[in-house]
């Protein structure tokens, strides 16, 4: 199997993990505030992992480019965190976290668009039935 791969996995545990705990966490605050704490430990972790992980010599080949589309990028996960934890504040997690994983479709299109990533009969049929079992879900 290959490595990303394991990593996918990894990350799809954690992340079904993040939003059942984020939701105990919520517990008689808002969705803002929890969502600011949470992303000081984020920050702290993700900085140490990248102080154990990343040699030195990546850090100067970073260039404006590089700044450029990871700050855009941490924009748009702000905006992406920001309305998941008012939703997950005030509905189930179990639904929100569904509808969530239609960035999957958003991220298929991007790719094609944008990234210029060959998109296959199997993806598309693959992206349709994500859309129809999200609206299946949404419409309870």
């Amino acid at each position: 199997m290959n490595t990303w791969i394991i990593y996918s996995l990894i990350s799809m545990v954690f992340a079904g993990l993040t939003s059942v705990i984020a939701k105990l966490g919520l517990s008689g605050i808002s969705g803002e505030l929890g969502l600011a704490v949470r992303t000081c430990f984020v920050f702290v972790f993700v900085l140490a992992f990248a102080v154990a992980a990343v040699p030195g010599s990546q850090v100067s080949a970073l260039g404006r480019t590089n700044y450029l589309w990871l700050g855009v990028s941490g924009a748009t996960t702000a905006v992406s965190w920001v309305f998941y934890y008012k939703a997950i504040k005030e509905g189930e997690v179990s639904t929100v976290a569904l509808i969530d994983k239609g960035s999957v479709v958003v991220a298929v299109l991007l790719a094609a668009l944008i990234l210029k990533e060959q998109i296959t009969a199997r993806t598309l049929t693959g992206a349709a039935l994500m859309v129809a079992g999200l609206l299946i879900i949404a419409r309870k």
